[in-house]
């Protein structure tokens, strides 16, 4: 078997919502690198989120962040879109009177104003993960840099907003939680096929792993789409194949049934 390329969502995939990593995980990994594969994060979250060193541990080739804004490989950018600083004040004009929790993500900084939050967990978690790229974003106003946003849509209403802000985004439900506002035409599998197309990567030796609903592009992109049995139904029934839980060696045996280990 050649080399092939096998791409991998974060949360829900690779780490539960403790950030623990299955010990049947990382031999898989151990065992992609001996046989030569190529592996790759591929993330909604961007690059800024993506620091953990349990998670870097496991040694990947490469990053495919930010619903496919941003490509590296060993270190390298390969590409990146940023949202349009135009585009960024319109879209911040149209949200402020609102008050909802706004995550804006880029590959420096996350940025955010903590007041808006309240006791919302998700910026305890942010605060404890990422503290030194947490950012304002009031004051910031003229120096941001993100290449998508999150927006927090518990208990809110919030269709009328965002049906405005449909013509310069894609936006990706998370159930009633939250919202992904990612870059018109841009989304996970876009990444892909840039990261293949920089590295000369033939699509027919792409896989892919994911959970959710900002992993449903991927799984039907590539060649191989694979998905948890924790994950969505929606997401599975485009899957390639069904693997077993995240916690029931859910990685390790989806690459053994297709002979990657």
């Amino acid at each position: 078997m050649g080399t092939k390329a096998i791409f991998f969502d974060i949360d829900g995939t690779l780490w539960d919502e403790k950030f623990q990593i299955p010990e049947s995980t990382k031999k898989a990994f151990e065992m992609l690198k001996n046989n030569g594969h190529l592996t790759f994060i591929c993330s909604g979250r961007t690059l800024s989120y993506i620091q953990d060193e349990r998670l870097l541990a496991l040694g990947f080739d490469g990053i495919v962040a930010g619903c496919g804004t941003y490509v590296e490989k060993a270190g390298e950018v390969l590409f990146y879109k940023r949202i349009e600083e135009e585009v960024l004040e319109r879209t911040l004009k149209i949200l402020k009177p609102y008050h909802y929790p706004v995550v804006l993500e880029g590959r420096e900084y996350l940025y955010v104003d903590e007041d808006t939050f309240a006791d919302d967990p998700f910026l305890k978690v942010l605060q404890a993960t990422v503290a030194d790229r947490l950012r304002p974003i009031t004051g910031n106003e003229h120096r941001l840099e993100a290449s998508k946003l999150s927006i927090d849509i518990r208990g809110r209403e919030c269709k009328g907003v965002l049906d405005r802000l449909s013509k310069d985004y894609d936006i990706i439900y998370h159930g009633t939680d939250f919202v992904e506002l990612v870059p018109g035409n841009f989304s996970k599998a876009t990444g892909i096929e840039k990261t293949c197309e920089c590295l000369q990567i033939a699509h027919e030796d792409t896989y892919a792993f994911g959970d959710s609903m900002n992993d449903y592009d991927m799984i039907h992109y590539v060649q191989h789409g694979i998905v948890m049995g924790n994950g969505l139904d929606e997401v599975k029934a485009v899957a390639d194949y069904v693997t077993s839980d995240l916690h029931k060696d859910g990685i390790y045996n989806g690459l053994h049934h297709f002979g990657l280990i």
